[in-house]
């Protein structure tokens, strides 16, 4: 049996060009990505530079969306993760008046869906977790772990005509 090396060189050169080309492809989607992503930590008034940071993003992200701190442990948390993220992207595309259809393109698709977020006109309109909506409302325990932890306004003065 002859083994030649010219089989041997042909196959290594097309598992280079194929995983070359599978290296630019994830590249390049990444980079439109981070770009997205970018785009729409600015528009909530955040540092678009917090995209490119790994576990900082996710942080910023539990900001935008009006969560407590603690979700950071429940994003890289093994097995809860899974469940924590798509709904921390859930909350992300309801913050800016998007559907659940559109978490799901973040989820699947986030090459195209962040950077439609972040440079289409879709507006920041605020923090669409519950908890930063309405901290106080609706909970007969007044919330002490509110997302911002500050407790209620006062109520206004009564206002007194003719003085």
């Amino acid at each position: 049996m002859d083994y030649s090396s010219e089989y041997s060189s042909a196959g290594a050169s097309i598992f280079a060009g194929i995983f070359l080309t599978i290296w630019l492809i994830s590249l390049v989607l990444g980079i439109i990505s981070i770009a997205g992503m970018w785009k729409t930590f600015e528009k909530a008034g955040k540092p678009g530079w917090a995209a490119i940071i790994p576990i900082y993003n996710i942080y910023v992200m539990i900001e935008i969306v009006g969560k407590p701190s603690i979700w950071l442990l429940w994003c890289i948390l093994p097995c809860v993760n899974f469940v924590f993220c798509i709904w921390l992207l859930n909350l992300m595309s309801k913050s800016y008046g998007k559907s659940e259809g559109f978490t799901v393109g973040l989820f699947f698709l986030g090459f195209i869906f962040w950077p439609i977020l972040g440079f289409g006109d879709a507006k920041y309109l605020g923090p669409s977790a519950a908890e930063a909506q309405n901290p106080f409302g609706n909970n007969p325990f007044n919330n002490p772990n509110g997302p911002f932890n500050q407790p209620p306004p006062p109520p206004a003065p009564p206002s007194q005509p003719g003085v």
